[in-house]
């Protein structure tokens, strides 16, 4: 997904319906590297906690397809953000 994409004004999260951060692919995680999806491309919600994967390029917002992050991965994730 392009950061730049004006999809990401209008996606909200399914369950606060807040705005979500596009969280690109990082220079190790790039196609074809053997990282695993969750690691890839995804839409993250910081108020949350929660990381929605996007798969081939299709967010995956449904409330069951979130996943819950650990206080070091969000540290993470707010450094990769995309503003």
């Amino acid at each position: 997904m392009n950061p730049d994409d004006p999809l990401l004004k209008i996606l909200a999260c399914p369950l606060d319906k807040g705005p979500l951060h596009l969280l690109p692919l990082s220079d190790d995680e790039a196609p074809g590297s053997g990282t695993e999806p969750s690691a890839g491309e995804a839409l993250y919600n910081p108020r949350l906690r929660r990381r929605y994967p996007i798969v081939d390029g299709i967010p995956q917002l449904l409330p069951s397809s979130g996943e819950q992050v650990t206080e070091d991965e969000h540290e993470e994730l707010l450094k990769r953000m995309v503003p």
